[in-house]
């Protein structure tokens, strides 16, 4: 391995800048009222969302493939990713003119795939996480001779997700913490790098999902390690090992590694599009997530979340919004049993208005063996103002003498 002071200067990253001038979007740095209010401090969005192909892998992918000789390039380019980074290299051999294959997970979302392709790569789908991708790209690699392009574990690819440290230290130089999602390592290994080399005084909080950890489980045991499996919504930062570079950065510049949950990450989507219309992906929200969980306080200070990606798939969309409503108690599903007389729907129904919430749906079975005859089962999908609103109307139906089974599943 290379030694720590080998592996990335302050100058890699200066000299990333120079390359991505013209090529990236320099992205803004916004102000939320929202999220400031929540934690007390200064809160402001790094928002790599609105980067071009959607994420900030595009900076690393590009600063990689602009650095290679033309020996290097005339071979071609290969990279494994689970989205991003695909996008990012496709994007990046094309304006290099040269040609690039992509191994993609075979549960990737569509969209992500979609976008690979249509930015010119040849797309294989592998394996089932990014890990098995990244050894079927590795056989690819040496059976054909192809230039690999690391999405995380590459000098010059952490050189480039560097360059969104010298941006926020740019437009906001008094800046007390930088929340970063962590996957592989690689944007918190540049950012990290660029902050700490100009303000040692700022702090780094990296942030992962809780059932794709690799990081805080390496950290513990003080070396590279590799989960067994990986569970989450963020296939972004869905990844069972760190980078053996990156992990070496992490443990000399990152001041702390914090976990959320997958309803954290859900909740922190839906505040993103109802109070900052951002449209932002699963790993994209980890950092904010983790920002607002109240794992580290913020009173008094300046912060800013890093909001790494907005690509999520607009099939998973509906669910994670949908499981972040039922968290804040904004929507319930209840059943209940009624007499199979007319009137007696109407009634139930009735209750609901009176209690304030919005009916999205009504499934009338009567045809269930599990009931009697002349006994007919109800499902009700509510949409309510918050948990005691929820509780408010299962009492009111409880008085009025309905048996009611409350199946929304309430994360505390």
């Amino acid at each position: 391995m290379m030694e720590l002071q080998e592996m990335l200067e302050l100058e890699d990253i200066k000299v990333a800048t120079k390359r991505l001038q013209g090529v990236v979007v320099r992205t803004g740095l916004e102000f939320s009222r929202t999220f400031s209010e929540m934690v007390g401090g200064e809160i402001y969005l790094k928002t790599e969302n609105l980067q071009l192909t959607g994420s900030f892998k595009i900076r690393g992918a590009y600063n990689k493939i602009a650095a290679l000789s033309d020996e290097e390039k005339s071979r071609g380019v290969i990279a494994a990713s689970a989205g991003n980074h695909a996008q990012g290299v496709a994007l990046g051999a094309a304006r290099s003119g040269i040609n690039s294959t992509i191994i993609m997970p075979k549960g990737a979302p569509i969209s992500k795939i979609e976008a690979t392709k249509n930015y010119g790569a040849k797309v294989i789908l592998s394996g089932d996480n990014y890990d098995e991708a990244y050894q079927k790209a590795q056989e690819i690699r040496d059976k054909e001779g192809s230039t690999y392009i690391h999405a995380f574990d590459d000098p010059a690819v952490i050189a480039g997700q560097g360059t969104i440290g010298l941006e926020i230290l740019a437009d906001r130089p008094d800046v007390d913490y930088v929340f970063v999602p962590v996957g592989g390592g690689g944007l918190i290994s540049g950012v990290a790098t660029a902050i700490k080399s100009v303000n040692p005084r700022v702090k780094i909080i990296g942030v992962e999902a809780v059932g794709a950890a690799c990081a805080l489980s390496s950290h513990i045991k003080g070396q590279v390690c590799v989960l067994e499996e990986i569970n989450t919504i963020a296939d972004g930062i869905a990844v069972k090992r760190p980078g053996d570079l990156n992990f070496k950065i992490i443990e000399k510049y990152v001041d702390e590694l914090i976990t959320v949950d997958d309803e954290e990450i859900a909740s922190t989507i839906l505040a993103l599009l109802e109070r900052s219309k951002m449209v932002v992906e699963a790993a994209g929200a980890a950092g904010l997530a983790g920002m607002i969980s109240g794992k580290t306080k913020l009173q008094n200070k300046i912060g800013v979340a890093i909001i790494s990606g907005g690509n999520i798939d607009t099939t998973l969309i509906s669910t994670i919004i949908e499981r972040g409503l039922i968290k804040e108690g904004r929507r319930i599903n209840l059943q209940t049993i009624l007499p199979d007389l007319p009137g007696a729907l109407s009634r139930l129904l009735k209750i609901i208005a009176e209690e304030g919430a919005n009916i999205l749906s009504v499934l009338h079975n009567r045809l269930d063996p599990a009931l009697t005859l002349r006994r007919v089962s109800v499902d009700l999908s509510l949409e309510t103002r918050n948990r005691d609103h929820c509780q408010q109307i299962i009492s009111r139906l409880k008085t009025e003498n309905y048996q009611v089974n409350e199946r929304s599943i309430w994360i505390k």
